[in-house]
């Protein structure tokens, strides 16, 4: 059978008639996702092959989404499972992405919507549990760390920006990322974090934000999602509600009791963080462009080096990588 003709099954079961069943473009991943209309309403009916492969109560998903629906956490309700076939049913919560609200005739919203995403984020970021359970027991460990670092000297220097950049200086720069790895793994200072948390995962339905895609969700320094969120690739937030929300999110984590440093070491992080999480994305989008082909990404690629530089110019820790990187910010691309 097909997708769709397994969708209208499930659907069928569980809700009415199919009327229509819509394809919706998707992120990056191997997950396709469907708009299924009903003489009742629509649903999200989401075809994850790796869910073919896995047991319910081992699919991270699954797990996650108890988790975070256990903890109050806005999420969509889950309607039914189909896991013989990769399917799940989901509520539909719209298609208002919070990357849309910039620009529209709500972005005066944006400063109040995003101080609560930030509120949602604090909430997700105390939820603790068992360490040898998923997702407590997977971390941006320095093996994480450097595998994103990796991804980016490979898909993004030695493919998309090739020969942009020296060859013998890729060497020198692995180093550096190495260094600034260590200075990010910092157990005794994890929280849980979403992993995904920018703008094109997160909903504004009836007013309110739901987060979407949150399987890959693991431990790490609480500024991974600030970062995800606040340096986002696809909005760029005016400067002063920038800083306003690192502040905000500091004061939370300490009001939460979830951090004891001080703001100027809250900031020191959230910047090398930043650059790490920005070069990721980088990594992720040349990726997509070079040997997945799909163009939709690359407009995304120059926002995101253009961030690097205020992080390597207020920390001498990432001068040297922003020394060997110095002609892909000064826009000597392939």
């Amino acid at each position: 059978m097909t997708i769709q003709k397994n969708i209208t099954t499930l659907f069928s079961a569980h809700c009415s008639k199919t009327l229509s069943i819509i394809k919706i473009q998707g992120d990056a991943s191997s997950r396709q996702y469907f708009r299924v209309t009903g003489t009742n309403g629509s649903s999200i009916a989401c075809y994850d092959p790796s869910f073919e492969a896995s047991a319910p109560d081992t699919y991270p998903f699954l797990l996650l989404h108890n988790l975070l629906s256990s903890h109050a956490i806005p999420v969509p309700a889950l309607i039914a499972l189909d896991p013989g076939n990769g399917l799940l049913l989901l509520e539909d919560c719209g298609d208002l992405l919070l990357q849309n609200i910039s620009g529209s005739s709500s972005e005066n919203t944006i400063p109040d919507l995003y101080r609560k995403i930030i509120d949602i984020l604090i909430q997700l970021q105390t939820i603790t549990g068992h360490k040898n359970q998923i997702p407590f027991s997977i971390s941006f460990d320095h093996e994480k760390l450097m595998f994103e670092f990796d991804f980016f000297i490979q898909h993004g220097l030695l493919e998309y920006f090739y020969p942009a950049i020296n060859r013998q200086s890729i060497g020198r720069l692995r180093q550096e990322f190495e260094t600034i790895a260590t200075i990010l793994v910092k157990p005794r200072d994890f929280v849980l974090n979403h992993r995904d948390f920018h703008s094109r995962n997160i909903l504004v339905h009836q007013d309110k934000p739901v987060i979407i895609d949150f399987q890959d969700a693991r431990m790490g320094l609480p500024q991974y999602d600030a970062v995800s969120l606040i340096r986002d690739s696809y909005v760029k937030l005016n400067p002063s509600l920038t800083e306003e929300l690192k502040k905000y999110h500091y004061s939370a984590l300490r009001l939460h009791g979830l951090t004891t440093i001080s703001l100027d070491e809250y900031l020191f992080y959230f910047d090398i963080m930043a650059f790490q999480r920005n070069i990721k994305a980088i990594g992720t989008f040349c990726y997509q462009t070079s040997v997945k082909k799909n163009s939709s990404f690359e407009h995304s690629i120059a926002p995101t080096l253009a961030y690097l530089p205020d992080y390597i110019n207020a920390r001498k820790e990432l001068k040297k990588a922003g020394t060997i990187l110095q002609t892909l910010l000064d826009g000597t691309t392939r």
